[in-house]
């Protein structure tokens, strides 16, 4: 009962919470400054259109991509925890998210919230010094699509033992306190990381650092699972939806790297062409490694490949040459498959290698971005690239593990993080949705009997 009481509070609270915010977004005095007949070009209009649809695609594919991966009975679980940061974090970033990124900044290290709440001043003219070629809100909304994706990307690595309301909770003030901060640093023209002259063209450091670091700390705090513990072989469910995740991020990222030039041009072909080489690259690589080490070939081990190459290029993306993208994925994927590897001889328990491949995938690339950047990296003859990237790597590293720290303990005072033992054991889509993924199956048989004797149950295969 208690559980149930708690659950419905939060509910009642975050209800409240909505119905206020939509009561002010109506009644705020803004403004959306109209842009001038004749005066844009329709061209960068049109792909930038584009690639943000295309964006807000990848969080889909996460969803199957995560979803393919967990157990049966928490595919439901899993992919809501993605689906859902569309609706939480597109609120959270027209009130006040947007503003702390964009908005005229404070000594450098976060935007005035006061600057774009609620989307005041922004319409559809350009700004003056962000995004000048595209009207502000178009770039407002593209950028919406990157603060979806970070909280989502997290999810992987406390899978299957999360409360579903301690998410949101940690989801709204991740949003918040890590990921607007992080984005003004690197990508306001005034942010501190910009000005010492750090390059991320797509959010290496911004998006797939951040939620690396934070996907790691998640999964210290929240502890093993019980599966874990006892080590349990953990065997994807469902390798269709990881291949089906796979294209559609793949699709996706398109328009999240080669959108990130803000416009139809050269910078955005390159990016294009960069992303495919590197993905491909380590999607070959990573099979090739399993080969190696006395593996097969597999269609999961390919899938976290190509997603490997395609975040370990995001940030290099549009300041490479194609031929050094090759090396990108190749580099990514080696580091990324080497922790994975160390990673399951720990008592870390990343459910879905979120760390290994995300976080690990953007601290390679941002190094790499810093070698091979074209007339500034290393290969260049010059060095203040690569130390301004090393910098801002450990910068952000540091700042990520400790403040997600402090947001879990904040989280878990408020609510309970983790479900208990027998929720776990049923499956968070029943405990935590009254969901299951196998339609039309009564309930109780998704719960574990002993087997009489001599007698096999296949109600232990149902549950797992």
């Amino acid at each position: 009962m208690s559980k149930r009481i708690n659950s419905k509070a939060t509910g009642s609270f975050f209800f409240a919470l909505l119905i206020v915010i939509g009561i002010i977004s109506g009644v705020y005095p803004s403004t959306h400054p109209e842009v001038a007949d004749g005066t844009l070009n329709h061209g960068d209009l049109a792909w930038m259109l584009t690639a943000t649809a295309l964006v807000l695609l990848m969080t889909p594919g996460l969803s199957f991509f995560y979803g393919g991966m967990v157990k049966t009975k928490n595919i439901l679980s899993t992919m809501l925890q993605s689906m859902v940061a569309l609706g939480v974090v597109s609120l959270i970033w027209f009130t006040f998210g947007f503003s702390l990124c964009f908005g005229v900044s404070m000594g450098g290290w976060i935007g005035n919230p006061l600057s774009f709440a609620f989307f005041d001043n922004v319409g559809t003219a350009p700004h003056s010094s962000i995004a000048t070629g595209i009207p502000f809100m178009l770039f407002a909304a593209f950028q919406l699509k990157f603060a979806i994706i970070t909280p989502a990307l997290i999810t992987g690595s406390f899978a299957e033992r999360i409360r579903f309301w301690s998410y949101v909770v940690f989801m709204c003030l991740f949003t918040l306190l890590i990921y607007c901060p992080i984005a003004h640093w690197v990508w306001h023209p005034d942010g501190f990381l910009y000005k010492m002259g750090v390059l991320d063209f797509a959010g290496g450091a911004v998006i797939h650092l951040s939620a690396g670091i934070a996907a790691l700390v998640g999964a210290i705090v929240l502890g093993r699972r019980k599966t874990h513990i006892e080590k349990e072989n953990h065997n994807p469910s469902n390798i269709p939806y990881i291949i089906l995740g796979t294209g559609l991020l793949w699709f996706g990222w398109f328009g999240f790297n080669a959108g990130s030039s803000l416009g139809a041009n050269a910078q955005a072909i390159t990016a294009l062409l960069n992303t495919n080489m590197a993905s491909a690259a380590a999607m070959v690589c990573w099979m090739l490694l399993d080969v190696i080490n006395n593996k097969k070939p597999n269609a999961t081990g390919a899938c976290i490949g190509a997603v490997v190459g395609l975040a370990t290029v995001t940030p290099a993306a549009g300041y490479i040459l194609p031929g050094f993208s090759i090396l990108v994925g190749i580099i990514g994927c080696i580091a990324s498959y080497l922790v994975v590897h160390w990673k399951n001889k720990s008592t870390i328990d990343d459910t879905l290698d979120v760390f290994p491949c995300h976080g690990v995938g953007g601290i390679v690339g941002m190094i790499l971005t810093g070698v091979f950047a074209k007339d500034l990296g290393l290969v260049y003859g010059q060095t203040n690239l690569i130390l301004a990237q090393i910098a801002a790597v450990l910068i952000i590293g540091v700042y990520s593990y400790a403040l997600t720290y402090v947001i879990l303990k904040i989280t878990n005072f408020i609510t309970p993080l983790r479900v208990s033992a027998e929720d776990e054991l049923l499956g968070l889509d029943l405990s935590q949705h009254d969901e299951t993924a196998l339609p039309e199956m009564p309930i109780l048989s998704l719960i574990p009997v002993k087997p009489s004797k001599g007698l096999e149950s296949n109600q232990h295969h149902l549950i797992n």
